[in-house]
């Protein structure tokens, strides 16, 4: 790794995107500043929220709202000390804006970017990192979903794998468990791909966590969004995320493109991830919402043509049977957006609607 000075700390670069996460963010927020071993810069990038998490975030940190503890795991015992420094931009800062956070820092503070729009999660990310970037000493980013809760080792289990790891492995992923299903695993560090149906699966999924040996990252495809790092050198050779994704597969898409650099795991790393908090992700115990579905086959269809063309055929057919299953069981509204997203249709009105009228050229923009 590279990006600090000679005998600093190497920081941990944190990118965070909000949309309406007033009711996980606090969450996420403490067990960050819980960490004791490692230096942080730590940026929020708020798509427009229409809920109340920006004014969550502020009275937060002014030590206006109180943060208790649930019985969730991975959280800390008991609040982070308040005031903590907030510091807003409506664009990403220039170098030596960021606050520190965690070890080292005297007064911790975090930065909040207002996007102005709901950007999707790549255009979020993307706002970040840029900020990240500008700050010489954060030598590996950390992506991580504000519905994540990372335990008090897991920011440091993090930035040793990549200092340990070698200049080949552009990513980084570590264990992500369901954070309502007791040691129950979402995805093990990483991904599986089938280029021929466009389907992706996390490893070991729903393996218990006791039982599962650390996984070899060569048989990854891709690292989750929901905990994902990158080194610098990764930042260059591949450059931001493709922002037309708007919600999923924009990680799978970032590691395809990765070249010659490899994908790490990182033990220890481990945190605790709500699924589809906020759009309704399809997950081990529900079906996903139409919203969801429209863009998860829309997309799918989008990678599979930029990455295996000569697949749609076989696509089309396995998406075309996920949809009849969806409208057999009675579920026709999700049975309309699959189908719409997967064929390029305009989206259902119910799902246009969802998004701000200002955001809809880039949600549903084309090819």
């Amino acid at each position: 790794m590279s990006g600090q000075g000679a005998g600093a700390a190497p920081v941990l670069g944190v990118a965070i995107v909000t949309y309406n996460a007033e009711k996980v963010i606090l969450d996420c927020l403490e067990s960050l500043l819980a960490a004791p071993d490692q230096p942080m810069r730590i940026v929020l990038c708020d798509n427009a929220s229409t809920d109340g998490t920006v004014d969550a975030i502020r009275d937060w940190a002014a030590g206006r709202r109180a943060w208790r503890p649930s019985d969730l795991p991975g959280l800390p015992p008991a609040p982070a000390p308040k005031p903590v420094r907030l510091v807003e931009f409506d664009a990403p800062p220039a170098a030596g804006a960021l606050p520190l956070a965690g070890q080292g820092a005297d007064e911790p503070g975090i930065a909040l970017i207002h996007s102005g729009l709901n950007r999707g999660f790549a255009g979020g990310v993307n706002l970040a990192l840029e900020a990240l970037r500008a700050a010489p000493d954060v030598a590996l980013f950390w992506v991580l979903n504000p519905d994540a809760i990372a335990p008090p080792g897991a920011p440091g289990a993090l930035m040793r794998a990549a200092r340990e790891g070698g200049p080949g492995i552009g990513l980084w992923g570590g264990r992500i468990l369901y954070a309502d299903a007791r040691g129950s695993i979402n995805a093990d560090g990483g991904g599986w791909l089938n280029l021929w149906t466009g389907v992706t699966g996390g490893v070991n999924f729903m393996r218990p966590h006791a039982d599962a040996p650390p996984p070899d990252p060569a048989g990854f495809d891709f690292v989750s969004g929901a905990s994902m790092a990158v080194t610098r050198a990764f930042l260059e050779t591949v450059g931001p995320m493709r922002e037309d994704y708007f919600l999923y597969y924009e990680e799978v898409d970032w590691a395809l493109r990765r070249g010659d650099l490899a994908i790490g795991y990182a033990p220890g790393a481990t945190i605790y991830h709500h699924v589809g908090a906020s759009i309704g992700s399809p997950t081990h115990r529900r079906g996903g919402s139409p919203f969801s579905l429209y863009f998860l086959f829309r997309n799918r269809r989008r990678l599979v043509r930029r990455f295996n063309p000569a697949a749609l055929p076989v696509a089309w057919t396995y998406s075309m049977a996920k949809v009849a299953q969806l409208a057999l069981r009675g579920d026709l509204a999700a049975a309309s957006a699959a189908f719409r997203g997967f064929n390029g249709l305009p989206p259902p009105r119910a799902v246009r609607e969802r998004i701000a009228p200002e955001a809809r050229p880039l949600a549903f923009g084309g090819e």
